[in-house]
């Protein structure tokens, strides 16, 4: 009969460790139940599971191989469990920093609700830290609500997402563009161009809280700018900033295989080339009526709103094939909240305090690329994907 033991092996990592112990253990006959490792600034904790023969002399020949090959090795008899479940839920952590009174708060609230950490893992050091944790177990609803206490507590970001399949196959990611994919809000520079800057940007503040309906505002906002012409709008298309993370953001979307789209309720002229710019697939935004070379004040077409927004994400979802749950939305304002309560995943960046509330989850650090986390790429591999810039020309 098989006697079950738990093997804790320990030092410094280097190549060779789990070839030598599977080379030991077949040698003894044993059978092999499960192996984890991590490794920790170059130090390796390995676990290997085993059941070891009745009249099997297996723990001498580890020891005295783990004393040949320079490793901490350690025993201990286990009873027979019941299967593991694996992890039922994944709880991502990302700030600045996550310090231990964070970690120790995110931690505690996982196990208040019933939830047992199964596994850690860091994806990132930079720009932000961000951490993984699979739980097993547990209240998810309890876990959700509150760890947004604890992120709202510790200033960091912490998004709650039922594992499984679908978290790590999203196929399709759905960006508005004003204050999220760039960092401006567009009509405001139009209108500081127009000489009418304040009463816009009074309006836009408005609309996008959710005070005032998005198109009215619009059609409102866009009449003070009749009279601008193309040499103006060029000027404001130089002065648009992308968010940092923007252009590693799509790239790795791109990389992976995933299909990009923006769909704003800005304006056309200027998605468009940010589109080519970054490769995006597909854009949608709304067209501004010129006459003679001039703006005259009108939208042509139906507004892009809300509701557009979200209906826009199914048709682009449908004609690519890709099911709801496959795809992520991500905003920042009130005209986006039908968009991100459609997607499988709706990220609230750097949001209002409306649309977090209603969606998935929220970042708010100033990093665009940091959504990457959320879909549990590490950064390592983000890096093996960036271009290396060549000597004599600056990076992309």
């Amino acid at each position: 009969m098989a006697e079950t033991i738990l093997v804790r092996v320990g030092g410094m990592d280097r190549p060779g460790i789990t070839a030598g112990l599977m080379e030991v253990l077949a040698a003894e006959g044993v059978e092999l139940y499960d192996v984890e490792q991590v490794v920790v600034r170059g130090r390796l904790t390995l676990g290997l599971l085993i059941g070891v023969p009745e009249g099997r002399s297996t723990i001498k020949s580890l020891l005295f191989h783990a004393w040949e090959a320079g490793f901490d090795i350690d025993f201990e008899v286990v009873e027979d469990a019941p299967p593991e479940r694996g992890v039922d839920t994944v709880v991502t952590v990302i700030g600045p920093g996550v310090g231990p009174a964070a970690f120790g708060a995110v931690a505690a609230a996982i196990a208040t609700a019933g939830g047992n950490i199964e596994r850690i893992s860091r994806l990132s050091r930079y720009p932000v830290v961000s951490y993984e944790i699979g739980v097993r177990g547990g209240d998810s609803g309890r876990i959700r609500t509150d760890l947004l206490a604890v992120a709202a507590d510790h200033g960091v970001d912490v998004a709650v997402q039922p594992e499984g399949l679908a978290r790590r196959a999203k196929r399709l990611v759905v960006l508005d563009v004003d204050s999220t994919l760039v960092q401006d809000e567009v009509i405001d520079l139009l209108a500081e161009e127009a000489g009418v800057e304040d009463e816009v940007k009074a309006v836009t503040a408005r609309a996008m809280a959710g005070e005032i309906d998005f198109a009215e505002a619009l059609e409102a906002r866009v009449r003070r700018l009749a009279g601008l012409d193309e040499l103006t709008l060029e000027r404001v298309r130089r002065r648009i900033r992308l968010t940092p993370g923007a252009r590693t953001f799509i790239r790795t979307l791109q990389r992976m295989g995933m299909k990009t789209a923006i769909v704003s309720g800005g304006f056309d002229v200027f998605v468009d080339r940010i589109a080519e710019e970054l490769g995006v697939d597909r854009a949608v935004a709304n067209t501004l009526e010129m006459e003679d070379g001039r703006l005259t004040g009108r939208i042509v077409g139906p507004v892009v709103d809300r509701a557009r927004k979200a209906a826009i994400l199914k048709e682009i979802a449908a004609a690519e094939g890709i099911p709801l749950e496959q795809v992520v939305a991500v905003g920042d304002g009130a005209n986006d909240v039908e968009m991100l309560a459609v997607a499988g995943l709706g990220v609230a960046f750097n949001a209002k305090p409306a649309v977090r509330d209603v969606a998935d989850t929220s970042v708010s650090v100033p990093y665009l690329d940091a959504i990457l986390f959320l879909l549990g790429i590490r950064r390592a591999d983000v890096d093996e994907t960036e271009p290396v810039p060549v000597e004599g020309l600056p990076p992309v």
